[in-house]
């Protein structure tokens, strides 16, 4: 009896093996280009950005900085540094928006937030943390040119 319960555990590991499945549509190049791992997934962080201390009336300056905000995202997105970025509505926590940049550490996210006017001048703040997610992220941006015809 023994020796029939070994073989049953036995045959279930050997046959679990064969329950994973491997993609039929699976596309060396394009996975390699984008850096996924054998998952299809990679590294990025994920910004918060949240008010800013800089409660300053000076419209020109605010209008200035976020002028230049909006620069710095068309800049970065055509870096292939931004695959997301868009505002949040109205909230209890302040919150005014995210990114999702195409990096892999929150020091070369921290040099690039740098590069915003807003966030230089405080009008916003930023949150960084690691996410894992899907590599093929920066290929919706291609699909989003096609569709807008009107800009920010």
């Amino acid at each position: 009896m023994k020796s029939i319960f070994s073989l049953f555990i036995l045959l279930l590991i050997a046959g679990s093996s064969f329950c994973q499945t491997n993609n039929p549509n699976y596309n060396t190049e394009l996975a390699e280009k984008l850096g996924g791992d054998d998952y299809g997934m990679k590294q990025y962080v994920f910004v918060i950005l949240k008010s800013g201390a800089n409660t300053s009336d000076d419209k020109e300056a605010m209008n200035t900085a976020f002028a230049g905000h909006m620069k710095n995202i068309g800049r970065l997105a055509e870096e292939g540094k931004l695959v997301v970025a868009g505002p949040m509505e109205k909230n209890d926590k302040s919150y005014r928006g995210i990114f999702i940049l195409n990096v892999t550490t929150l020091e070369e996210a921290e040099a690039l937030l740098a590069s915003d006017p807003a966030i230089a001048e405080n009008y916003l703040a930023a949150e960084t943390y690691l996410w894992y997610g899907s590599a093929a992220l920066p290929e919706y941006l291609e699909a989003h040119d096609k569709i807008w015809s009107k800009g920010i």
